[in-house]
């Protein structure tokens, strides 16, 4: 064993000539222990509120998502497209249709996206376990189109549930200029019903603008033809990688179109998410610096503890290299005595909180998704903690120990 280390070692663990000095130690190791914790335990409860955004978005967005990388709509019978339906691992292939639509309900009007969407739609996504109501999820028959709106949207325009008077949807011409005059006749305008449900995906995007409707009324509405489409939705076979799928396609379909997975379809609410993440792991890492300052107060009086020691040290042929690194090494295993004591809290406050939910979100009477904070325990983030406390500890005690060595010893 390399004598520096074993001579901390002893230092570390053996009793002090002031009782002081052991106190202060384990006051050292408890405070970067209580900063790794809370390193451990904020950043798996931001991984925890991301796990769960991310499976409100499953239910309605695909997990695949093509779209072009130039204009509104694009034709879908290209032959490249047509090829995905040879792929083993697609297991629903799906067209979509979107174009922003204004509605009206008795007296009362609303923005919306109207989106259409193939009939196996209910394949593609977990729509059936968002939806509110009576009624099932069904697009058209063969006399009328029905129209599957938001929870928001329905508050929004007063209709209920399942609204007896249909859904008036304008929608402006292609082409045509707007004749003042008339306003009227520049729209294109249709009914939709109500197939007695709505859907409740919990996130406002979506319950406050959207409209579910047949991708046939979608192409008679705005005057598309039948092979136009805004999307190419995708559901993979199980087991099957998408990421590996998805560079599988963007090699296929090359730069005309974009394949989006599920988090990139959402890239401005999880990018806001990571960067609170970061901010917050700055905010604790500087914590961690300052609890850092007990392990200098701690080795700076070892230091004046041990200055016998050290003359004997120096008596036996012992170097000023020799001696720092005692000191160095003394003050590398507080930090990682702490780093190994604060991730094991951490990880065991983390299963405690996955599996009985002791820290409430507080008297939410249904106001949040959740009633207890989430947690999500990442390996990479468990990993970063550690070396983030170990690095900062090391750093934190390197130039105090080699300036006090020098004055005091």
């Amino acid at each position: 064993m390399n004598l520096s280390l074993f001579i901390a070692r002893r230092y570390l663990f053996s009793k002090k000539k002031h009782n002081a000095i052991n106190i202060i130690s384990a006051i050292s190791v408890c405070g970067v222990a209580l900063a790794t914790l809370a390193l451990v335990c904020t950043l798996s409860v931001f991984n925890g509120f991301q796990d769960m955004v991310a499976g409100l978005f499953t239910t309605f967005d695909p997990q695949l998502k093509i779209t072009a990388r130039q204009g509104q709509v694009f034709n879908g019978s290209d032959q490249r497209l047509l090829t995905l339906h040879s792929f083993p691992e697609i297991s629903v292939y799906s067209e979509t249709l979107e174009g922003n639509a204004m509605v009206q309900y008795k007296d009362r009007q609303a923005m919306i996206i109207l989106k259409g969407v193939s009939d196996n739609f209910e394949q593609l996504t977990s729509i059936d376990s968002i939806l509110c109501g009576s009624g099932k999820f069904q697009l058209h028959d063969k006399v009328v189109q029905y129209g599957i709106m938001g929870a928001d949207l329905v508050s929004t325009l007063g209709t209920g549930l399942e609204f007896v008077d249909p859904l008036l949807v304008y929608v402006p011409k292609r082409n045509v200029r707007v004749n003042m005059a008339n306003p009227a006749t520049s729209f294109n305008q249709d009914y939709l019903y109500s197939p007695g449900c709505v859907f409740e995906v919990e996130q406002q995007k979506y319950d406050s603008r959207y409209i579910l409707t047949s991708l046939d009324f979608v192409r008679h509405l705005f005057e598309y033809n039948k092979d136009e489409v805004s999307a190419i939705e995708l559901k993979l076979a199980p087991g099957v990688s998408c990421d590996l799928v998805q560079k599988k396609i963007e090699n296929l379909l090359g730069n005309d179109f974009i394949v989006q997975n599920r988090y990139q379809q959402q890239a401005d609410v999880f990018h806001i998410m990571e960067i609170e993440k970061f901010i917050s792991y700055l905010f604790l890492t500087f914590i961690l610096m300052i609890a850092c300052f007990n392990i200098i107060g701690s080795l700076s009086m070892l230091i004046v503890d041990k200055k016998d020691d050290v003359g004997t040290l120096r008596n036996l042929g012992a170097d000023d290299r020799l001696i720092t690194h005692i000191f160095l090494f003394e003050g590398r295993m507080i930090s990682i005595t702490g780093a190994v004591v604060g991730v094991i809290l951490g990880l065991a406050l983390c299963f405690i909180q996955s599996k009985f939910g002791l820290i409430s979100m507080g008297s939410t009477n249904g106001t949040f998704v959740i009633d207890s904070y989430p947690v999500s325990v990442h390996f990479w983030d468990i990993i970063l903690v550690f070396l983030t406390v170990v690095i900062v500890g090391f750093l934190s005690v390197w130039y105090p120990v080699r300036y006090l060595s020098k004055r005091l010893l």
